[in-house]
């Protein structure tokens, strides 16, 4: 059985979202919330609360600190409708390959926007095709769980931006340069996908434009 909703939620607003010249010292996956995302998950969570009510909900989860600690402070207004929540590394960042200084990873963004956002391999690190390919991957399981008996009304996944538009991308069967077009969500911006008659899904919600 399908869920009623998928709703996508990029992770609150991170150490390294706060002070870039953190990319040199820490790994990408161990940046933690700023107080600034902490507030910004609790207030997602009593949102989200308001969407499903009592219903219930299963949850996919990035490994990365960042998002663990969103679904931490999410989970404080919705602990009673989660029937089970699952960590898949495929739901993680884009890679940007190892620690370097802010300068030379501002140097990379340039040139991956004016090459494009989504063939562009970032050095030591993966192209949007690249995470496409790993989304794409996560779907086949996501579909698979949606055929066990008693599947829960609703599916939070608790990621990242560039993730959210891939699995959009994917789902919807957007071209390069529909995704091209948008804008990556905010810090625990989330968007809901609603189960229509005909079994299909509606992107209720939308991304801002480019």
């Amino acid at each position: 059985m399908k869920p009623e909703r998928i709703i996508l939620i990029r992770h609150g607003e991170s150490e390294g979202n706060a002070d870039n010249s953190l990319y040199e010292t820490t790994q990408d996956f161990a940046l933690k919330l700023s107080p600034a995302g902490v507030e910004q998950a609790k207030k997602a969570g009593r949102q989200i609360k308001e969407v499903i009510g009592d219903d219930s909900i299963y949850l996919y989860l990035s490994p990365y600190h960042r998002t663990r600690e969103t679904y931490q402070y999410i989970s404080e207004s919705i602990k009673e409708n989660i029937t089970k929540a699952v960590e898949d590394p495929r739901l993680r960042e884009q890679d940007w390959g190892h620690l370097r200084h802010p300068d030379e990873n501002k140097e990379i963004s340039e040139e991956r926007d004016s090459f494009s956002t989504f063939y562009y391999r970032i050095p030591d690190g993966e192209s949007g095709a690249d995470a496409y390919d790993r989304v794409s991957n996560f779907l086949d399981t996501l579909h698979r769980d949606f055929e066990k008996i008693d599947y829960p009304e609703n599916v939070l996944i608790v990621t990242h931006g560039l993730t959210m538009r891939l699995f959009l991308m994917r789902w919807f069967h957007w071209t390069v340069e529909e995704y091209e077009s948008l804008r990556n969500p905010k810090n625990c911006q989330f968007v809901i996908m609603e189960k229509q008659f005909d079994n299909h899904y509606q992107l209720t919600t939308s991304l801002e434009k480019r």
